[in-house]
């Protein structure tokens, strides 16, 4: 049984994730109306090209290090991002399907109120110039793959997917079940990138995220933590192999 403080907090973070998908579905048009004088120039939509695209990469990067921090530092009593990132994360090791079980806000909530400062940020951006358009439009970017990564995310696990999702994730423009699947295996170490999961075999081959935790181990003294929790590597119905599960 929850407590009234956990009763609480909760009511705050629901309503604080309402505020912040209603900013972020709002503050874009803010963004985008500042550079609009911009897109008379020859090469205004090349800069849009490139910024959209930008920012959508850097979502699915951003993606991973908020993962890798919730599965591998801290705990569940962290202060506020116990409960939000942590918890949520490692209780999804031992039931992939919860996440199916959300709804929009809950699905969707913690990401808009992430997404809305680095919109409101972006506001205060030059206004002038190619260099303004493609760091606006990126910004946009960025917070569209952030905002929709837990929906992706939420997707890679469903059984029977909509077709046009399932299309999205054959043509890899958003996280496909079968590669998603290889992050559920213990000790959930691997794979953290989940908007696309474009930047993971990149990260995997340089052993990005082994050398970040060597460096905090050696300069804390803090070890990351393992997770040893046994679970079907299933996502979307599909094992870590490839195969039907």
């Amino acid at each position: 049984m929850k407590s009234e403080a956990d009763r609480g907090f909760l009511i705050l973070a629901r309503v604080c994730e309402w505020i912040g998908i209603t900013l972020t579905f709002t503050v874009p048009v803010l963004v985008l109306g500042l550079v609009q004088c911009e897109l008379n120039t020859g090469a205004a939509w090349l800069t849009i090209a490139l910024g959209a695209l930008a920012g959508y990469v850097a979502s699915d990067w951003l993606s991973g290090m908020v993962h890798w921090a919730g599965d591998r530092w801290g705990t569940e009593k962290t202060f506020m991002l116990g409960p939000t990132i942590v918890k949520p994360f490692r209780e999804h090791h031992s039931d992939q399907k919860e996440i199916t079980r959300h709804n929009f806000v809950e699905t969707n909530g913690n990401n808009c109120m992430g997404t809305t400062v680095i919109l409101v940020f972006s506001l205060l951006l030059p206004e002038e110039g190619l260099i303004g358009l493609f760091l606006r439009v990126a910004a946009v970017g960025l917070c569209f793959g952030l905002f929709a990564t837990n929906q992706f995310h939420k997707w890679a696990h469903l059984d029977a997917p909509p077709l046009a999702i399932r299309l999205l994730q054959r043509l890899h423009l958003i996280l496909p079940a079968d590669h998603h699947a290889k992050h559920h295996q213990a000790p959930y170490d691997r794979d953290y990138c989940i908007t696309t999961g474009w930047l993971n075999p990149l990260l995997r081959k340089v052993r990005y995220f082994e050398v970040l935790e060597w460096a905090i181990e050696r300069i804390t003294g803090a070890a990351p933590f393992r997770d040893t929790t046994s679970s079907p590597a299933v996502a979307g119905g599909v094992a870590v192999d490839g195969s039907l599960a």
